[in-house]
C-alpha cells in the first residue's frame, strides 16, 4: 500500500521531516519498507496556455504552437510577443487549451531516475525550431494515457510550476500491509492520517460526512424503483446498500488533482464514474462497485431483487477481466434474481458491465465476511485493492456515509442524479462497544505511570468516546471504524502503542522470578528422546497436516481426519491421525539419497474424529511416539524383532517390564491401520496392565504405496500411557553386578500355532522365585517349508549380584525354563 504524504497533510498537520515521521510510524503503527521522494522529478514542468496552433507545412500530423508561460522560464527563445514556439504531434492539441510544457533542459518525468534520463532541448524539426515539448500524462508519469497531451482544467495561471499546482513534490510511503491485517481503518488515507496525528500527540477530527452513519442522501431527482436487497445468509454479510443513479457521463473526467493523487498511490484514473469509487476507497478504505442497472434487470428477468448468497454447485461466472470461474460454496455471490452478477468483494460480472451505452447505474456499498473473501482471494487468484481491504474486515457502519458521498461526487464530477431510494439490508447492526478502564490496571499491565488525563488525552486523539467517571476510572466508547477493539486489553494496547512502548521506562517486576519446573510428562518425553538417540535413531519434526493421499496410502480413512479449510498448501489438507504416515513418507527419499540403514522417530500431537472432544468442543490433541527403522541391505531375521528390540530398550531404560500380545484382527484403531496385525503385537506394561502401543511390520499394500525397503518395521507408542506405567513402576535403578554373566541357548520345537511370546511368558513365570537377574532374547525362529512345526531358539542370560554362578546353578535355571515350556505345551520339545 502506498500513502502520499501530501494527501495525509490535507487531514492533519505534519511538522517533522519525513524520515523522522517514517521512524515514528514504524515504531508506533506499521513498518515502512521505503520512502520514495518525488522532489525534483517535475523540475522544468510548467503550466502554459496554447495561444495559437497551426499545421506544420509538409507534415500530416505535426502542429506549430505558440505558448504563453507567463515568462516564467528563462533563457529560452521567444517571439516579439514573448511566446515560445513548440512543435507538437498530439491529435488533441488546439488553441486556448492549458497544457504542461517541459522546457528545454527539463528531464522527461517518466525517465526520471533512469540510468539514461531523457533531457529535452531546443531542436529543429522540419525547418522549424521546437523548444521542449507539450507532455502527455504518460510522459509526465502521472498515469497511463498517451493518446494526447494532458489538458489541464481549472484556472491555473500560466507559468505556475506543475509541482506547485498539484503538490507533486511529495513523499510516498510504501507500507508493509501484513502489519495492518487487523486494522481496516488504516487502509484509507483518513484513517491513516488519524493514526499519524495521534502518534504526534495531535487531536484528529474526522470529516463530518464520514462520522455521520445516518447521512442525508439529498433530494431524489427521479422515481425509479430501487432494487430490493436480500442477504440470504446473514453470516456472509453484515450490510448491503444500493442506490440507482442516472445520466452519468462516462466521457467526463474527474478533477486532475484527484487523478494525480490516485496515480500516486497506484490507481489508474479512468473516468469520473470509476474514479469516484476508487477515490473513496483510497480515502476511507471502503470499496464500492457499480453495475449497469438495466442489465441487472434484464439478467434477472425483470426481478429487481439483489441477493447476497453463497455459490452453488457447478455455478459459473464470467468476470470483468474475461475469465470464467467455477464458483464454490465458500464464495459470496451477488445475484440478480437467481443469476450471479458479481463475485462479492472481488470482481463484478461481465453480464452487468458498465459501457458507453450505460444510462442507469447501481452503486453498491457493502461489507462481507472476511474469512470467505480470504478463501475466494486464494481460490481465484484475485488480489485487487478492493478485496485487500475487504479481507481486513470493513465495519458495516462505514457503508452509508461512503455511499452518500459517492452520490454527491457522482453528481459533481459526472452529472449523475439519484433516481431511487436507498436499498438497505443491515443484519449485522450492533450497539457501540463501551467499557470502563481503571488507570491502575493500565499502568500495571504496561509498567507505566500514566495519569488519568494522559490516558484520556491519548484515547481522544484517535476519536474514542471518553467519559471521566472519577480520577481513577474512565468510560470509553469505541468508534464504529475500530472493529478490532473488543476487550479492555485492546484499549490498554492502544495507550501503550500511541505513546510509544519505547517511552515506557523499563523496571523489574516485583513478582517472583523462579523458573517454572517442567512437568513430569515433559521430563519423561525428554528422557525418551534421549534414550532413542542413544539407541541410534534420529529425531525428525514433520507437519501436523498431511495430504489426503498420504492417509489413503497408510490405509487410513480421510473422513476420520479433520480437514483444514484454509490449508497452507494443497499438500497440507488434513490433520494426521497418527505419526506413522508422516514417518513412512520420509523413508524412500532418504533411502534414495544413499542412507542404507537408519531409524527415524518423532514425538508429536495427532488429531482424529474418532477421539472425544475436550472442553470447548475442540478436538483432543493426542500425543504419539512413532518410529520407523529400515535397511536396504539384507539382514537375518524379521524386522519385527529389530523394532521390538528398540521398544525393549526404551522399556528397560524406563524400568518397565513389557509383554507382547496379539492384536484382534478386526481392530479399528487409527494408529494400527498401517501395520500388518499378523506380524505385529500390542505392547503391554506387565506391572500396570497399561497398553502402550503397537510394534510390528507394515501391510504389503502400505509398503508398496510408500516404496519401502523389504526390511522395514516400526512402532507407535502412547506417551501418556507410558507415563502412567512409569509412575506405577517407581524407580528403575539397579546397581550393576560385579560378577560375570552366563548364557545358555535352548531350542524348542513347537507347533506353528505357538508364538514366541507364549514361550517367553511361560519362561518368565518359571523365573518368579529366582534371585538372579535373567533376561531372555530371541536367537532364531526356523520352519521347514510346509512343515507343521517350527524351531524357536531363545538365549537366557543369568547374572548374580553376590557370586559367580556355577555350571550346575546355570543348568538348574535353564532346565526349569525348559521343563515349564514343555509342560505348558504338549507339542513343545527341547531339541
Amino acid at each position: 500500500m502506498i500513502i502520499s504524504l501530501n494527501w495525509l497533510k490535507k487531514f492533519t498537520t505534519i511538522d517533522m521531516p519525513v524520515d523522522e515521521l517514517a521512524t515514528l510510524i514504524g515504531a508506533r503503527l506499521v513498518e515502512i519498507e521505503e520512502v520514495v521522494s518525488t522532489v525534483g522529478k517535475y523540475n522544468g514542468a510548467v503550466i502554459a496556455r496554447v495561444v495559437s496552433c497551426e499545421k506544420l507545412e509538409g507534415s500530416d500530423h505535426l502542429n506549430v504552437t505558440k505558448i504563453d508561460d507567463g515568462g516564467a522560464v528563462k533563457d529560452v527563445e521567444r517571439d516579439e510577443d514573448g511566446l515560445v514556439q513548440v512543435v507538437c504531434g498530439a491529435p488533441n492539441v488546439h488553441a486556448d487549451m492549458t497544457v504542461v510544457w517541459l522546457a528545454p533542459g527539463a528531464t522527461v518525468p517518466s525517465t526520471y531516475g533512469d540510468s539514461e534520463p531523457f533531457v529535452l532541448g531546443a531542436r529543429n524539426l522540419r525547418g522549424v525550431m521546437s523548444n521542449g515539448m507539450l507532455a502527455s500524462a504518460k510522459e509526465l508519469d502521472l498515469f497511463e494515457d498517451h493518446a494526447g497531451i494532458l489538458e489541464v482544467t481549472g484556472t491555473i495561471a500560466p507559468g505556475t510550476a506543475l509541482a506547485d499546482a498539484f503538490e507533486l513534490n511529495d513523499s510516498l510511503l510504501d507500507i508493509e500491509n501484513k502489519s495492518l491485517t487487523h486494522r481496516p481503518d488504516t487502509f484509507g488515507i483518513i484513517g491513516f492520517a488519524r493514526e499519524v496525528a495521534a502518534i504526534q500527540g495531535v487531536q484528529f477530527h474526522t470529516p463530518d460526512w464520514l462520522k455521520n452513519t445516518t447521512p442525508d442522501f439529498g433530494n431524489k431527482q427521479g422515481d425509479l424503483q430501487a432494487p430490493s436487497v436480500s442477504i440470504d445468509s446473514p453470516e456472509l454479510s453484515d450490510r448491503y446498500q444500493a442506490v440507482v443513479l442516472t445520466d452519468a457521463d462516462a466521457n467526463r473526467q474527474s478533477p486532475l488533482e484527484i487523478q494525480t493523487y490516485l496515480a500516486r498511490v497506484g490507481v489508474r484514473p479512468i473516468n469520473a464514474v470509476v474514479d469516484v469509487t476508487n477515490y473513496l476507497m483510497m480515502l476511507t478504505g471502503q470499496p464500492l462497485h457499480a453495475f449497469d442497472y438495466d442489465k441487472v434487470i434484464a439478467v434477472s428477468g425483470g426481478d429487481p431483487t439483489i441477493h447476497v448468497r453463497g455459490g452453488k454447485d457447478n455455478e459459473t461466472l464470467e468476470l470483468l477481466d474475461g475469465r470464467t470461474v467455477m464458483l464454490d460454496a465458500g464464495d459470496i455471490v451477488i445475484a440478480a434474481g437467481d443469476i450471479a452478477i458479481g463475485l462479492a468483494g472481488a470482481m463484478g460480472g461481465a453480464n452487468t458491465i458498465i459501457d458507453q451505452n450505460t444510462r442507469n447505474i447501481i452503486i453498491e456499498s457493502a461489507t462481507f465476511n472476511l474469512y470467505n473473501l480470504r478463501s475466494t482471494q486464494m481460490r481465484h487468484g484475485i488480489f485487487s485493492e478492493a478485496i485487500t481491504r475487504f479481507t481486513k474486515g470493513q465495519p458495516a457502519a462505514l457503508t452509508a456515509p461512503v455511499l452518500a458521498e459517492a452520490v454527491r461526487l457522482m453528481n459533481e464530477w459526472s452529472g449523475a442524479r439519484r433516481i431511487s431510494d436507498v436499498a438497505d439490508s443491515y443484519p449485522g447492526q450492533h450497539d457501540p462497544v463501551t467499557m470502563g478502564v481503571h488507570n491502575l490496571r493500565i499502568n500495571n499491565i504496561l509498567g507505566s505511570d500514566y495519569s488519568g488525563d494522559d490516558i484520556r488525552s491519548t484515547i481522544e486523539h484517535v476519536e474514542f468516546g471518553v467519559k471521566k467517571i472519577d480520577d481513577e476510572m474512565t468510560e470509553i466508547t469505541v468508534p464504529y471504524w475500530r472493529s478490532d477493539i473488543h476487550i479492555i486489553e485492546d484499549i490498554i494496547e492502544e495507550v501503550g502503542r500511541l505513546n510509544g512502548f519505547d517511552s515506557i521506562v523499563p523496571t523489574l517486576p516485583k513478582r517472583d522470578f523462579t523458573a517454572v519446573r517442567p512437568s513430569e510428562f515433559d521430563e519423561l518425553r525428554t528422557k525418551i528422546r534421549d534414550i532413542l538417540v542413544r539407541a541410534g535413531a534420529s529425531e525428525v519434526l514433520t507437519y501436523s497436516f498431511i495430504h489426503g493421499d498420504v492417509l489413503k496410502k497408510a490405509d487410513q480413512d480421510p473422513s476420520d481426519s479433520y480437514r483444514i479449510t484454509n490449508s497452507l498448501s494443497p499438500d497440507l489438507q488434513y490433520y494426521r491421525q497418527s505419526l506413522t504416515p508422516s514417518l513412512l513418507g520420509l523413508v524412500h527419499s532418504n533411502s534414495k539419497n544413499g542412507y542404507d540403514n537408519f531409524a527415524l522417530f518423532e514425538m508429536n500431537k495427532t488429531h482424529s474424529k474418532t477421539a472425544d472432544l475436550v472442553d470447548g468442543n475442540v478436538p483432543a490433541e493426542l500425543y504419539r511416539l512413532g518410529l520407523v527403522l529400515t535397511s536396504k541391505t539384507a539382514k537375518i531375521g524379521a524386522p519385527y524383532y529389530q523394532a521390538k528390540k528398540m521398544v525393549d530398550y526404551v522399556g528397560t531404560m524406563l524400568g518397565l517390564k513389557l509383554a507382547y500380545k496379539p492384536f484382534p484382527i478386526d481392530t479399528t484403531l487409527a494408529f494400527t491401520r498401517p501395520f500388518d496385525l499378523r506380524r505385529s503385537a500390542r505392547i503391554i506394561d506387565i506391572s500396570s496392565g497399561q497398553s502402550i502401543g503397537i510394534v510390528g511390520e507394515y501391510k504389503k499394500s502400505v509398503s508398496k504405496n510408500f516404496k519401502l525397503p523389504t526390511y522395514t518395521a516400526g512402532f507407535e507408542l502412547l506417551p501418556e500411557a507410558i507415563a502412567l506405567a512409569v509412575k506405577h513402576a517407581g524407580t528403575s535403578y539397579s546397581p550393576l553386578s560385579r560378577f560375570p554373566s552366563s548364557e545358555r541357548d535352548i531350542c524348542f520345537q513347537v507347533s506353528t500355532e505357538v508364538s514366541y511370546q507364549q514361550i517367553i511368558d511361560v519362561a518368565n513365570d518359571a523365573l518368579k522365585n529366582t534371585d538372579l537377574d535373567v533376561t531372555i532374547s530371541p536367537v532364531d525362529i526356523y520352519q521347514f517349508d510346509n512343515a507343521s512345526v517350527k524351531n524357536i531358539t531363545i538365549r537366557i542370560k543369568m547374572t548374580s549380584k553376590v557370586k559367580t554362578l556355577t555350571g550346575d546353578e546355570v543348568s538348574q535355571v535353564s532346565d526349569a525354563i525348559a521343563q515349564s515350556v514343555t509342560f505348558s505345551s504338549a507339542e513343545a520339545t527341547v531339541v
